[in-house]
């Protein structure tokens, strides 16, 4: 039965192949028509038929337009054969770095019947696929024709590039959570698609739909004259016009690939399978998180967490501990780790890591003074410790521009110092004699607004609108925040932007893109004072209460008083900067033996 349904997806693929292919022959056909009317008439004229001004006339105007059409034609038929299709940014993987995950895949590859993947890349994502490099800008083609890791190819030359294994991308987490059985079974599903991918009816149809959006994308490139734009235009409305005629076949070819492979590989550890596909849903989860709470911060601090994917296991280890839904997880640490079949994981762990800096913070491409790498022992004092004090500082600074006075503390050795008094002062539902002046708050959103506007190289908004916001604070919350989301947005214009590396794979995308998967919207003025205020509570916890900063592998930084986590910090400080009540914050800070009127050390 199985072999019956992999043959029933597998016809279903090449049947939607022809189908895409038609679409290209049906749009040669339209091109070639002017042409073949100009031998007509031509034909016509040679033996008496078509005789006469008029004819003569139709036929300088058919071989016109024919020269006209077949030129036009030619352009873009060099344009999608040309035009470099999208590749997904990776890791390399040589087999001489990693020989045992090689073997793994080809006996995988023969047990399914199937060509071995050319080659083995990671992401730092939760996904595996197979991925089509054959293309000349992807690289020089392998020397003999032959496939690293299928040996050579057979076949008529013509055909080579047709069937041309296509390269296994493997998400990185994946390499450090599962065992070795568990990975074996997740990718079996995923190599049997070589099978259907190697048939020359599926690779051309696929290599004819990557042509036709890579050239939409070309088409859509800004910076060009007036007359390149205009053509560009005529190319992009061809492409699209070839794209919706193929789509729904394109589609349908994928899913019949995808039917024919997961039936192909239920014969493969099928029992398993059912087990790993649990943890595949769990690493995406404790990759998430990790990603979001504990990595972001470190890039928008200038440092990159260099053990992403070790990170991902001490992650889902602790949800393990937490979660009762999760118990038993852990007992699978004492199996052998699939991040065992690299030689090198730790250097693998790390160019995985710079990468996904890369790809969801826009980071630049290689380390440097303002971007350095950072390992976990060192990650509470280098990054949680600094951030809080970095935004303490910037607090402060808004404070002065706002023209907020100092809570003096006469036996402090800093008299007139930063201190955690002052914000609560101010962020203090005001009386009548202490309104903020109503100019303050349109004067600084304004300046937020054009900060904006100059780091997008916007046009300025509506000055009209400056007073909006939605996000419940006082007055002089809201004027506090405008202020901070103001200087952040200063301090991102004078950042340096990352840069490509030479000869890296970053060089096939656009950099102006990036970051390509952003992991959150951009916060709102609540949520940066929220941070900032929480910021200063930290400090001041740490200079004068002997708090220490920690790291929190599911919530990232995190305060530690006494060696328990303070985790019902968040809600005091909201009621202080959206009902301006410091009741609960003071009380807060009473009972942790947090002094708020002394001065905190600032970066």
């Amino acid at each position: 039965m199985t072999g019956i349904g992999a043959e029933t997806g597998a016809q279903a693929a090449r049947s939607r192949a022809l189908a895409v292919l038609r679409v290209r022959g049906r749009a040669l056909g339209v091109a070639l028509l002017p042409a073949a009317a100009e031998v007509i008439l031509l034909t016509g004229g040679s033996t008496g038929h078509f005789v006469g001004p008029g004819w003569d006339t139709a036929r300088w105007i058919v071989g016109v337009l024919a020269v006209l059409v077949l030129l036009v034609a030619a352009a873009i038929a060099a344009v999608v054969s040309r035009a470099r299709p999208a590749m997904t940014p990776t890791v390399p993987v040589p087999e001489k770095s990693a020989p045992d995950l090689y073997r793994l895949v080809r006996d995988l590859a023969d047990r399914l019947d199937v060509p071995a993947p050319s080659a083995i890349a990671l992401t730092p994502d939760c996904d595996s696929w197979l991925e089509d490099r054959t293309h000349p800008a992807h690289g020089p083609p392998p020397p003999r024709a032959r496939d690293e890791m299928a040996g050579p190819v057979s076949g008529h030359p013509s055909h080579r590039r047709a069937v041309t294994a296509p390269v296994l991308v493997i998400g990185s987490p994946f390499l450090w959570w599962m065992r070795v059985g568990e990975l074996r079974a997740v990718l079996a599903p995923v190599i049997a698609g070589t099978g259907p991918s190697a048939h020359p009816d599926i690779a051309a149809a696929r290599r004819f739909v990557r042509g036709l959006d890579a050239a939409v994308a070309v088409a859509a490139t800004p910076g060009r004259c007036p007359l390149i734009r205009g053509l560009c235009g005529a190319l992009g409305w061809v492409a699209r016009l070839l794209l919706r005629g193929c789509r729904e076949h394109a589609a349908l070819m994928e899913r019949g690939v995808a039917a024919a492979a997961a039936e192909r590989a239920q014969a493969v550890d099928y029992g398993l399978r059912i087990v790993a596909q649990e943890q595949v849903g769990l690493a995406y989860a404790g990759w998430d998180r990790l990603l979001t709470k504990v990595a972001l911060p470190a890039w928008r601090m200038g440092r990159w967490p260099s053990r992403l994917d070790a990170g991902v296991v001490a992650a889902l280890t602790e949800l393990s501990r937490r979660d009762r839904l999760a118990e038993g997880f852990a007992s699978r640490l004492g199996e052998r780790p699939a991040c065992d079949l690299l030689e090198e994981p730790g250097a693998v762990d790390e160019a995985a890591s710079l990468l996904a800096a890369r790809l969801f913070h826009g980071g630049p491409a290689e380390s440097g003074p303002e971007w350095s790498p950072v390992d976990w022992q060192a990650y509470p004092e280098e990054v949680v410790d600094r951030t809080w004090r970095a935004d303490a500082a910037r607090l402060h600074r808004v404070l002065d521009a706002l023209g907020v006075r100092p809570s003096l503390d006469p036996t402090a050795a800093n008299p007139g110092g930063a201190t955690l008094a002052r914000v609560l002062d101010h962020l203090a539902e005001p009386g009548p004699d202490t309104a903020v002046p109503e100019t303050v708050v349109p004067e600084v959103l304004r300046e937020t607004r054009q900060a904006a506007d100059g780091r997008a190289g916007a046009e300025p908004a509506d000055e009209t609108d400056d007073t909006d916001d939605t996000d419940p604070a006082t007055e002089r919350s809201a004027a506090l925040a405008a202020g901070l989301s103001a200087e952040l947005a200063r301090e991102e214009v004078s950042a340096p932007k990352g840069a490509t590396a030479p000869g890296h794979d970053s060089a096939l995308w656009d950099d102006g893109a990036l970051p390509l998967f952003p992991l959150q919207p951009p916060r709102t003025g609540r949520d940066l004072l929220a941070d900032h205020v929480t910021a200063m509570v930290c400090c001041s916890a740490v200079d004068t209460a002997g708090a220490v900063p920690g790291l929190d592998w599911l919530d990232g930084p995190s305060l530690l008083l006494g060696g328990e986590r303070a985790a019902d910090l968040a809600p005091k400080v909201l009621s202080l900067i959206e009902e301006g009540d410091p009741g609960p914050l003071r009380a807060w800070l009473a009972a942790s033996g947090i002094r708020p009127e002394k001065p905190v050390r600032l970066v």
